[in-house]
């Protein structure tokens, strides 16, 4: 892309492209989160993103809602991700741009799909549009790291998140000090952040340890979204089946040593007993089309993702509670990105080193 060419109008119209495709967190997945706008004479006349998976993209939303259609002939579209350019659920969006005579088209990232990569673009250019292309990309990389993640790296993204006391415990042991309800460590606005994070990514995963002793729902119930996709890792089976993640709520998968087995809408996965278990859920998740994924403890499963290197982002809750001993938290040394006070909790955030999702506060 020659950044001479873009200005700090189409720089304002890119990032006002990312503004309306975040309204598709948690609903329009597998798919890509994609904001359109259309200007004609440095005004704004129309706009649209994709809303729900199935449902129309967000360029059709954004032509459709330019009242004066005589208007596109001399005006510009804003997409942060390229146009689709084959049939899927919808028809190709490089087509409809095509028919209604758009002569320029600016967007953030080619799509890393490979039924588009870079063919919508080319479609457009053989029509003679004007298409440039490059334009914030790396915050639009940012933006859409869960599609990027899935169809560059083969897997989806993988977040870990966990609370602690101030003195780096979890829980107490609740099988020496004979307790049977886990140890409250953070408050109720935690408690609502994290349901709107489970409706926010596909799934969800926690060990037999947890599935045990804390018997959660994993679900969305303080917050309005979908359910995510429930795992377990329970090599034994000894999570009991009255357990809540079993409930019909939603689909859980249980990776096992023993059986392969569909019951209702649990699926027990039996592993291969020689390649480590993480990676046969990564796979298993990838093949499923699961764009990222939550790993919601307990310590020894977290401990597993961040002693393989395999994760993405954490969010890392620590409340002002002292436990004195107990179960300790995952050895964590990676430094946070940011941190927020949450009343009597502190949220630290961080990103992975290795990738170049850092530009997370640049939008």
């Amino acid at each position: 892309m020659n950044t001479n060419k873009t200005t700090e109008f189409d720089r304002q119209m890119m990032r006002r492209c990312f503004q309306l495709a975040q309204n598709g967190l948690g609903r329009v997945a597998p798919n890509p989160m994609v904001g359109s706008v259309i200007t004609y004479e440095s005004k704004i006349i129309g706009e649209g993103f994709h809303r729900k998976y199935g449902e129309a993209h967000a360029e059709v939303n954004a032509i459709n809602s330019v009242k004066d259609k005589s208007l596109l002939k001399n005006a510009t579209l804003y997409v942060n991700l390229e146009p689709c350019s084959h049939y899927g659920k919808t028809p190709p969006c490089a087509d409809l741009i095509i028919a209604n005579n758009i002569p320029k088209v600016v967007i953030s990232n080619m799509d890393p799909h490979r039924k588009v990569a870079g063919k919508g673009i080319e479609k457009m250019q053989n029509a003679g549009i004007e298409v440039t292309q490059g334009l914030l990309k790396q915050e639009g990389r940012f933006l859409n790291r869960r599609f990027f993640m899935l169809h560059e790296q083969q897997r989806p993204w993988i977040i870990l998140k966990w609370a602690e006391s101030m003195d780096g415990f979890v829980d107490i042991d609740r099988l020496i000090e004979n307790e049977k309800k886990p140890t409250w460590l953070t408050n109720q606005t935690a408690k609502h952040i994290v349901h709107k994070w489970r409706g926010e990514e596909q799934a969800i995963l926690i060990g037999n340890r947890t599935a045990i002793l804390d018997n959660p729902q994993l679900n969305v119930r303080e917050w309005a979204g979908q359910n995510p996709l429930r795992i377990l890792i329970d090599p034994q089976l000894k999570a009991g089946t009255t357990n809540h993640i079993f409930s019909d709520i939603t689909t859980t998968l249980i990776f096992n040593n023993i059986k392969n087995e569909v019951r209702g809408t649990n699926t027990f996965i039996k592993t291969d007993g020689n390649t480590p278990i993480i990676h046969q859920i990564i796979k298993e998740l990838y093949a499923r089309n699961i764009q990222s994924v939550i790993i919601e403890g307990g310590t020894i499963v977290l401990n597993h993702f961040i002693e393989n290197n395999l994760w993405d982002e954490a969010q890392r809750f620590v409340g002002e509670i002292h436990l004195g001993n107990g179960i300790r938290a995952p050895q964590f040394k990676a430094q946070p990105t940011k941190s927020v006070h949450l009343g009597n909790n502190t949220l630290f955030t961080y990103f992975h080193k290795n990738t170049d999702w850092n530009c997370a506060e640049t939008t």
